[in-house]
């Protein structure tokens, strides 16, 4: 059957969607770190030995793992059609405006036509001027180019695959992002909903990525089966979450009752709802110390006509909405970096509020946060760390880095929460 399936958060994760960092990490410089938002340059071959250990340990405690390049590959493999479409499209995506160098770009990339997982990491890595047939003496913009040009630029942030798209229930965001350099990741998501057989057919789409407002999956958290929350963030716009909400409440396959807005703060060290808290238990949360003080949650239910909300700003706690969300008596905050303000800083930075729960109680953090660490195994979790001193450097943390496709139900009541 396949398709999505994910009402929570915490559930025993089944199925998740990865992508293992490439030579897409190799085409960033100096130059070009802002403009692609990095913060410094990874080390590839020990990225991706930190990433093989995140994908190693998903396994074995029984998740699935699936590769973004691979399944883009077998929608590729589909037809000649779907391939020559993709890499039009991918082409006009990048910018390419003249005639001369998108044909030059599409011979390229053609020389791949047999090989569909090579073409997709061609299409990830970006390509440099001198990888292509130019003429120093041919056209003005080959005579003024260096060979070290970047005609199509790399995504490198292409291993959080948490946020081109969202699953919800077993319906999708695919989302319209917030930068010019990684709204072009959401290309991949477009053709794997459309075509892929796993899921053709079987995923409700909520969002379009050629919607007008930005939205990014790590502001997207599944409360449970009846409640989403939404982060309005630097990412993710008010107009986006709106218009998310009526296509929820408007599909009957959607199981969602309440969407709650936070309104975080605009800054790269906040930037998702999920790099200031996630969920890790039936009744816990990581947290970052600094959305405790005043937040502003708007709570949206659906409208008494068609394409209309219902939207009220709550005047409460974070503990007390989450409680009330959850139908629970009381939640735990275990805030980033304890009560040490300079570790909690530099731990936020680092993502310690950023995990990924594969069970309840059961988490993946970076190794690296040493402190936040050890208050979660005193609270009594499961904590399994990862290295990452190399994944790091891309400011996004194991929830990130993982897309659930699949996860099993929660049952509060036979746990004896209330």
């Amino acid at each position: 059957m396949q398709g999505i399936h994910v009402k929570s958060e915490i559930g025993c994760l089944k199925r998740v969607l990865l992508h293992r960092p490439g030579k897409e990490l190799l085409n960033l410089t100096p130059d070009t770190l802002e403009r692609l938002l990095f913060d410094d340059i990874p080390f590839l071959e020990v990225a991706q030995q930190e990433h093989d250990a995140f994908a190693e340990t998903l396994e074995n405690n029984g998740v699935e793992v699936l590769y973004l390049e691979d399944i883009m590959a077998e929608v590729l493999n589909i037809s000649d059609e779907i391939r020559d479409n993709f890499i039009h499209q991918w082409v006009d995506e990048a910018g390419i405006g003249t005639g001369l160098y998108k044909k030059k770009i599409y011979d390229y990339m053609m020389q791949y036509k047999d090989d569909s997982k090579a073409l997709v990491l061609k299409s990830m890595e970006g390509i440099v001027l001198k990888e292509l047939n130019y003429n120093k003496n041919g056209s003005l913009v080959d005579i003024m180019s260096e060979p070290s040009k970047l005609v199509v630029d790399p995504m490198p942030n292409l291993y959080f695959t948490r946020d081109p798209f969202a699953c919800i229930g077993e319906g999708v965001s695919l989302n319209r992002m917030y930068s010019v350099t990684r709204n072009r990741e959401t290309i991949y998501g477009e053709y794997i909903f459309k075509y892929h057989p796993d899921f053709k057919n079987k995923v409700d789409k909520y969002y379009d990525r050629y919607n007008a407002f930005h939205i990014e999956g790590g502001d997207i958290l599944n409360i449970n089966d009846k409640v989403l929350a939404v982060g309005i963030s630097q990412r993710t716009e008010a107009d986006a979450l709106e218009l998310l909400a009526k296509n929820i409440f408007d599909n009957e396959n959607s199981t969602i009752e309440t969407i709650l807005g936070f309104e975080i703060p605009n800054s790269r060290a906040f930037m998702h709802l999920d790099t200031v808290f996630t969920q890790i238990d039936y009744d816990k949360f990581t947290v970052h110390p600094g959305i405790l003080g005043p937040l502003r949650v708007y709570k949206i239910l659906r409208g008494i006509n068609k394409d209309e909300v219902k939207v009220e700003v709550l005047k409460s706690d974070l503990e007390t909405i989450l409680e009330q969300s959850l139908g629970i008596d009381r939640v735990e905050l275990i805030k980033c970096g304890g009560d040490d303000i300079i570790a909690g800083e530099r731990e936020q930075w680092n993502d310690g509020s950023n995990t990924l729960c594969i069970s309840p109680g059961t988490i993946i953090t970076y190794e690296r946060n040493t402190n936040t660490n050890e208050l979660l195994k005193q609270h009594g979790l499961n904590v399994i760390e990862i290295p990452s001193a190399e994944l790091s450097r891309g400011r996004g943390g194991p929830r990130c880095m993982s897309m659930p496709l699949d996860r099993e139900p929660v049952n509060y009541e036979t746990k004896g929460i209330k």
